[in-house]
């Protein structure tokens, strides 16, 4: 998985009853584009570390970038 600042991180809901969860990378931890990412999450508006697992996977941004919507 690789990502840039700008770009959305959706987490599926793992569990029946479990909610996607989308987030806007706002750093990356590496250079090459690889996790950890910090997250700022659409639904709540807090800002974490994430390390994403194998139920989530990353969109392009389509704002050039900039980081948060």
């Amino acid at each position: 998985m690789k990502g840039s600042v700008g770009d959305r991180l959706i987490l599926e809901g793992a569990h029946v009853g479990d909610h996607k969860r989308i987030g806007v990378i706002t750093e990356l931890r590496h250079d090459d584009g690889t996790p950890p990412y910090m997250v700022h999450w659409l639904d709540n508006g807090h800002d974490s570390l994430v390390f994403p697992g194998s139920d989530a996977h990353i969109e392009a941004a389509s704002n050039g970038g900039t980081g948060r919507p």
